[in-house]
């Protein structure tokens, strides 16, 4: 099933926030033509190693780009300007992810593209956003996280600062994006009228504050990292060493945590005024961790998992290969087999999404201008 076939997106787009939001829009269906710049060969992510697929390709531009058809353009050119417009009047949406002066002068904005079609819709993923002080500014992912108090948040507290170990903020703005631009179309086909969408990296990682940023915002609370990756005001919500590795271990609720005292045999700490209810854990996390440290030190992760497995919400702490080699990847087939001309073996990560059970298919992101513009 592939729920938005017939729908045309034309996009320009580079590394990752814009790239991400509209693959999805491949992957479910989208005939989705992806504007790159003739003179600078292309999105700077087919350059971007360690790895490549010949001369302008790689792992990490085929990880964003599946199922997409690369047009070369140069738009600041007549002719490049005249092919864009040629491929916008058949197009239901435009997107882009430039900085957010970008669009008005390159004409891809609605006020714009209205001319030529009236019910398009322009989506807008920017740094900072188009209609501000910082517009004209570059920016990227981690610099959003260090601004939006998310690197505060992030690591132990007596480390470093540390951001998240992927590009989140560009994927969640590319996801934030594309569902603004979906909801644009549905208007857009009940109103015969297109509109911009705007979404920016700051906006996005700002709002991933969360409940930290409404606590702050209503009670002042100043929230800062928690040690052992600790939820900010639940316990025991947080890693504890087993024997051979860390485990996580997530009591949400009353009875989370009295299931795993009963499992663990420490009836006891039901009753120890220092861990009665949520609140005195939070309050006494660092003599908890001790206790639990203790007791999950006395048998390898396996066992525990084993224990709780099904009954209390616990996950073994993976590195990068163990979490793709894990079985359970294998079986609810997040791992496709993408065959790429330049390496037939190529596997990527499958889209999350299932629709009726079943997943999306993909193929390789196309070479650099393999779509050519009278095709679009």
């Amino acid at each position: 099933m592939k729920p938005l076939e017939g729908l045309k997106i034309v996009t320009v787009e580079h590394f990752a926030a814009g790239p991400y939001g509209s693959m999805y829009l491949a992957d479910m269906g989208a005939t989705v033509f992806k504007v790159e710049n003739t003179a600078s060969g292309g999105d700077p992510a087919r350059k971007m190693g360690p790895y490549f697929l010949g001369d302008n390709d790689s792992l990490v531009f085929q990880g964003w780009n599946t199922n997409k058809n690369s047009i070369a353009l140069d738009l600041k050119s007549e002719e490049g300007r005249e092919a864009f417009l040629a491929i916008a009047r058949s197009a239901d949406a435009v997107m882009n992810n430039l900085r957010g002066d970008q669009p008005g002068k390159l004409g891809i904005d609605y006020a714009t593209l209205k001319a030529a079609k009236k019910d398009i819709v322009c989506l807008h993923i920017s740094a900072y956003g188009r209609n501000n002080s910082r517009a004209n500014w570059p920016g990227y992912d981690f610099l959003m996280q260090a601004e939006a108090g998310l690197m505060h948040l992030t690591g132990d507290p007596s480390a470093d600062p540390t951001r998240f170990g992927v590009s989140i903020i560009d994927f969640m703005t590319g996801t934030v994006g594309v569902l603004g631009l979906l909801a644009a179309l549905r208007k857009a086909g009940q109103t015969g009228e297109g509109c911009d969408v705007d979404v920016s990296l700051f906006d996005v990682a700002l709002h991933q504050l969360g409940y930290a940023g409404t606590w702050y915002l209503n009670e002042g609370l100043e929230s800062s990292r928690v040690a052992r990756g600790s939820h900010m005001s639940v316990s025991p919500v947080q890693t504890f060493t087993a024997q051979d590795g860390w485990i996580y271990v997530m009591c949400m609720t009353e009875r989370f945590w009295e299931l795993m005292v009963d499992k663990l045999g420490r009836n006891d700490l039901k009753s120890d005024p220092r861990f009665v209810n949520q609140h005195t854990r939070s309050t006494n996390r660092d003599a908890l961790t001790e206790v639990l440290d203790a007791e999950f030190a006395k048998a390898p992760a396996e066992h525990w998992l084993e224990t709780f497995r099904g009954l209390l919400p616990v996950a073994p702490v993976l590195s990068v290969r163990d979490a793709l080699e894990n079985p359970f990847i294998e079986e609810v087939g997040m791992i496709s087999d993408v065959p790429h001309e330049m390496r037939p073996d190529m596997r990527l990560l499958s889209n999350p999404i299932k629709f009726n059970g079943e997943r999306l298919s993909q193929r390789p992101g196309s070479a650099f201008g393999a779509g050519r513009a009278e095709r679009a």
